[in-house]
């Protein structure tokens, strides 16, 4: 007998133990990864001229080096935790993070620091913690579970941006690093001691959390989703980038103590996140998510060039950082959206794992470039190199077509002929935009239309089928 699965319910039963268990421990790892990797954006430019050897070419590589680590590791650890295990993986990636993070908090020197935050992006958990929380999550809760670790990134980023001028005023930036380290540690002791095993992988990890081999050229050659890989690459460029010039600016053209950085960040972060809300509402609900994101990078583009434009004239130089802020905030929160609205039926795991990928790999590239041009013109030609990249990513977003109204349901066919479900649905079920059947897993997935597609009708039609195979 077929059955259907679709991604958010109406059902609001409460999680289980097991679950209850496996989306607190996953929560508390993710964010204090998080907030340990954040937390050195707001001063590493600044604490880091006590350094050996520094410029400002190295600063920029020293920021954005985890970015490059995590980026092309990725997808790799998640493939391997479906081999040898979720946990194992995630255990030793967060050993490996908290090595670097010894490490960097032991160097006296820019390479040593340039290696230690490598090393802390070579943990790559990314995928495989999502990957076990869709294993630990019954299909009821598991949109809510991934939404809870989506949340707590945000999160961790505003601490983060308030907690790391703080440590870094009063202890420097070895005791961001010694932090870091211990909570690395503790994370590895949620893993072992706390998150619990699950009974068997889920069948649904793997394409819902994790990126399929056979799927990648797919999702490669698909125009829509590679606009949004560029989109996501450039937008962690141009944050990167704008981290090798703000505080540095901050200190010493405004002559803000760093001790007092947090509440400059809190301001226009907190601004930010507040005014980008209604627009996320709007374009959600009314469907009119490509304007919205047009105009994110617009005011990701006006946010840097006033940042550049600013001079010894700190409202300005406030102005543009709330703009910046609200263009950020309200990208990140819509580019995942149209990732997961526009994938193809049955690959959304592997449009996220380029989907991370490509942000990764854009935070490597905004620090290593932003340090270069900051070391050859100046601090305010960071700012021009983020708003040209802004400027070349809105030309590429105009070119989009707007995204569809479709979502996706998962059948899993159990004793169903799978040949016989996916002709039937092609030639009696409306609304089905596209089909992608997973022979192994007996799973199929389905792009819809939500204007056109009947879950009763599908259903029906596959009852109908079941009940008359021999």
């Amino acid at each position: 007998m077929a059955r259907i699965m679709d991604g958010p319910t109406r059902c609001h039963d409460a999680m289980n133990p097991q679950e209850l268990r496996g989306l607190t421990g996953l929560v508390a790892l993710y964010a204090t990864r998080m907030l340990g990797l954040f937390m050195v954006l707001p001063v590493l430019a600044l604490e880091a001229e006590h350094y050996r050897g520094v410029s400002p070419a190295l600063v920029g590589v020293a920021l954005g080096a985890y970015g490059l680590t995590q980026g092309l590791l990725q997808i790799p650890l998640g493939l391997l935790s479906d081999r040898v295990g979720r946990r194992v993986v995630i255990a030793g990636g967060m050993a490996v993070f908290c090595a670097g993070s010894v490490l960097a908090a032991m160097t006296e020197s820019i390479h040593g620091l340039i290696l230690g935050r490598a090393l802390q992006g070579a943990g790559a958990v990314a995928s495989a913690v999502m990957a076990l929380l869709a294993d630990l999550t019954t299909e009821e809760h598991r949109t809510r579970a991934m939404a809870a670790v989506g949340g707590s990134i945000g999160l961790a980023f505003a601490a983060a941006m308030v907690l790391g001028p703080l440590l870094a005023a009063h202890w420097g930036l070895a005791a961001i690093f010694w932090l870091t380290a211990l909570l690395a540690a503790l994370g590895i002791a949620l893993v072992v001691f706390w998150i619990p095993a699950p009974a068997a992988p889920s069948r649904l990890a793997a394409s819902e959390s994790l990126a399929v081999p056979r799927l990648l050229g797919r999702v490669l050659s698909h125009g829509q989703l590679l606009r949004l890989d560029f989109g996501v690459f450039a937008l962690h460029l141009a944050q990167m980038a704008s981290w090798v010039a703000v505080p540095t600016l901050l200190a010493e053209r405004h002559h803000l103590p760093l001790e007092r950085h947090w509440l400059f960040y809190l301001a226009a972060m907190g601004g930010g996140f507040f005014l980008m809300i209604p627009l996320v509402i709007h374009g959600e609900r009314r469907g009119r998510l490509k304007p919205v994101l047009l105009f994110g990078i617009a005011a990701l583009m006006a946010g840097d060039g006033l940042l550049a434009m600013a001079g010894e004239r700190f409202f300005l130089f406030a102005a543009g950082a709330l703009a910046f802020f609200v263009g950020f905030n309200l990208l990140e929160a819509v580019l995942p959206s149209l990732v997961s609205k526009i994938a193809p039926a049955g690959t959304r795991g592997t449009a996220m794992g380029v989907f991370s990928s490509s942000q990764f790999l854009g935070a490597f590239a905004g620090g290593a470039l932003g340090g270069l041009v900051a070391h050859g013109s100046g601090l305010e030609d960071v700012f021009w190199l983020a708003a040209a990249v802004a400027a070349l990513w809105l030309g590429v977003a105009a070119t989009m077509a707007p995204p569809p109204n479709w979502g996706t349901v998962v059948v899993d066919l159990a004793e169903y002929p799978a040949a016989a479900a996916v002709e039937r649905l092609r030639e009696c079920c409306k609304g089905v935009e596209e089909i992608t059947l997973f022979p192994e897993e007996r799973l199929l997935y389905l792009k819809v239309d939500k204007s056109r597609f009947s879950r009763e009708e599908l259903d029906a039609l596959l009852r109908e089928g079941a009940a008359g195979r021999p």
